[in-house]
């Protein structure tokens, strides 16, 4: 079997480094929990309390990380096994939670409303090197207490594949969950391959709120896999230095893993962070800088070594457009992350860092993503790709463009729709289209796939539920 090509940004001993040193950072800084019954299931564990610091001993981490799966298998929303993380395979997948909206036949920005996540919900299910996504907007048009069941009941109308989701509060959750389950089939079937997977956010630095605690427990009782993933920003809500950003980070997410053992063991739990710097220059948090990938590539090495799937960020951008700005860092950070070996990779097609929706740069990212998946595959060596019986047989002065050896094999190479290849007379006779216009062409067209039709008696429950958050 052919072996994917991979990249280490870490050597053996600083990876030991960084683990020790974030072990450091558990045992004698601690975190911060408030929540009494995680509280106590931590002291009686072993962890030192004091107040709401925990502080947690090396032991508890490394009695977590053997009780955590090392891979888990996530289900299309009808409980069909879906995808597997596993070792250093790679999944992308769209954006969440984006304030603002850029719409697809006018490039006209304006805020998120429901109706677009028919539009972003469509194009990830049409999208063959997207197998899973997020919930792309927060609906300004709908009461905020229920925007984000409303939108997640949007997504699975109209994608079949698994979600990842944020949630306002334990009330939201529960209905998700029960959305999910009814869509499944049963608890049983969602439990074999969930289609749901809960963003459990710590805030950095290094603090598990009431709220996200209070989600975790439930997920962990439920069997809904979560994912530990704190946002330290160097020189802001972590250390300047990129080296202490990921200790915090990987801090935050597996005492995260410990907590969620602890509610119940083997619960599924998926390591990670998204790190990136503070610009100095402008105070945001950057979701373009070559420093974002940098930690990404460690976070996801890390991973493997505590044997963790992982969730990492890549194919985005803090241009305002789908242009040249916003390809060149996409393009970077998917190249990182593929090769580095994050299972899930969040955030492809997201503009202005991480405020901007835009169907034109999903559809533009996935272009990007394929071409990186022919990359990483790799060249295969064997007798039959080596081709010295048809060396031989074609000769010095030959060509190989009639023989049986190129149609076999002439199809595997990368061929772009978006991307042009043509002479310049020919490109001028087939209309002379600018990448921009052709990238809003195949943006349309994708909105054209319908995905696999909910039964009635499920669209009546969704609806019904529906009724119920409105009143």
């Amino acid at each position: 079997m052919k072996k994917k090509l991979e990249l280490k940004t870490l050597q053996a001993k600083e990876l030991e480094k960084i683990h020790l040193a974030t072990m450091n950072v558990l045992e004698q800084t601690g975190v911060k929990v408030s929540n009494p019954k995680v509280l106590e299931l931590l002291g009686d564990a072993g962890a030192r309390i004091d107040k709401q610091r925990v502080r947690i001993p090396c032991e508890m981490v490394e009695d977590a990380l053997k009780k955590a799966p090392s891979h888990l298998t996530l289900g299309k929303r009808n409980g069909q096994q879906a995808l597997t993380l596993a070792g250093n395979k790679g999944w992308f997948g769209p954006s969440v939670d984006c304030v603002d909206y850029l719409v697809p036949q006018t490039m006209e920005r304006r805020r998120f409303r429901l109706k677009d996540c028919r539009v972003t919900a469509t194009i990830l299910d049409a999208m063959p090197h997207y197998s899973w996504g997020m919930t792309f907007g927060i609906a300004s048009d709908v009461p905020p207490e229920i925007a984000d069941r409303m939108v997640i009941k949007e997504v699975f109308q109209y994608c079949e594949k698994p979600l990842v989701f944020c949630c306002k509060d334990i009330n939201s959750l529960k209905d998700i969950y029960e959305m999910a389950i009814i869509l499944s089939g049963s608890e049983k079937k969602f439990l074999q391959a969930p289609s749901v997977i809960l963003l459990a956010d710590p805030i950095s630095p290094l603090v598990h709120p009431d709220e996200v605690v209070e989600k975790m427990i439930f997920c962990a009782e439920k069997g809904i896999p979560q994912i530990g993933f704190g946002a330290p920003q160097a020189g802001s809500t972590a250390p300047a230095t990129l080296a202490g950003t990921i200790v915090q980070g990987s801090a935050e997410s597996l005492s995260g893993l410990v907590i969620s053992q602890l509610i119940c063991p083997g619960t599924p739990f998926i390591y990670g962070a998204f790190p990136t710097i503070m610009d100095m220059r402008t105070t945001v948090f950057s979701y373009g800088a070559p420093e974002m990938s940098l930690m990404s590539s460690a976070m996801a090495q890390l991973a493997q070594f505590y044997c963790l799937p992982s969730f990492g960020t890549a194919g985005c951008s803090d241009a305002k457009l789908p242009d040249s700005q916003a390809a060149a860092e996409a393009t970077f950070s998917c190249y990182s992350s593929a090769l580095s070996g994050v299972n899930l990779i969040h955030d492809c097609g997201l503009l202005d860092h991480g405020s901007l929706a835009s169907p034109a740069y999903m559809v533009l990212v996935h272009e990007v993503i394929r071409m990186i998946n022919q990359y990483v595959r790799g060249i295969e060596v064997n007798e039959e790709t080596l081709a010295l019986e048809i060396i031989e047989q074609v000769g010095p002065g030959g060509h190989f463009i009639t023989e049986e050896h190129t149609l076999k094999h002439f199809k595997e190479v990368w061929y772009s729709k978006l991307f042009d290849r043509t002479i310049y007379e020919t490109w001028q006779k087939q209309g002379g289209m600018s990448f921009d216009e052709r990238l809003r062409e195949q943006t349309l067209g994708y909105l054209e796939h319908r995905s696999g039709e909910l039964s009635k008696e499920k669209r009546n429950e969704l609806d019904r539920m529906a009724k119920c958050w409105q009143r």
